[in-house]
């Protein structure tokens, strides 16, 4: 009995091609048409476009060299001085400097610049004083001299008093917080002229702060 032989290379061949269309058959497909950004990597969605326009301002900001961090910094503390500027000239406490921050601190300042002290006045009274003890006549001499000590007594009193009474009220307000420098602060401040003050006066002469 005569039995056709199959080749077995035909076999192998057949079970080849099979597993490779069993292959092809389980591959996900995948939308060709959709477009992808050449920058991102393969297997990770596309980024939008907010996202990558952020990240392009965000590499185009970094400083690529030690001149361009030094410029950096530059405008940075130019702009914050500038703030801190505007906020002595309006009171804003945001931008005022450490020293001047604070609900004590203003409250401090608002005391000395509704009264009247003897101390915002010791400059053109010096100047009067000066002028009198140039002069070549002794009893305008002794005159500047008095009112040197008479100048003086007036500025230690009035300050002591206002330093007292200003404890007290910081005391009264602020009872329980700490209000520690807020005293030699506005002793400090007094000893300035109004219109010169830093940050500038918020309240008017005689308004209870």
């Amino acid at each position: 009995m005569r039995r056709d032989t199959v080749p077995l290379g035909f076999v192998f061949r057949s079970r080849a091609k099979d597993e490779k269309a069993q292959v092809a058959d389980k591959a996900p497909v995948t939308d060709s048409k959709q477009p992808r950004d050449p920058q991102a990597p393969k297997g990770r969605p596309t980024p939008k476009r907010s996202e990558a326009q952020s990240q392009r301002r965000s590499v185009a900001s970094t400083p690529t060299t030690r001149k361009d961090a030094a410029k950096r910094q530059r405008d940075e503390r130019r702009v914050q001085m500038e703030k801190q500027r505007q906020a002595l000239a309006g009171g804003d406490e945001r931008y005022l400097p450490a020293r001047d921050k604070g609900p004590v601190r203003k409250f401090a300042r608002d005391y000395v610049d509704a009264r009247f002290n003897v101390a915002e006045f010791f400059l053109p009274m010096a100047v009067v004083i000066l002028a009198l003890s140039l002069v070549k006549v002794t009893s305008l001499q002794n005159i500047a001299l008095l009112l040197w000590l008479v100048v003086i007594v007036l500025i230690v009193l009035d300050s002591a008093l206002s330093g007292f009474r200003l404890r007290k009220r910081l005391s009264e307000r602020f009872a329980g917080q700490n209000t520690k420098g807020a005293v030699a602060y506005a002793l400090m401040r007094s000893l300035q002229m109004r219109r010169l003050r830093l940050p500038k006066p918020q309240v008017k002469r005689g308004e209870r702060p």
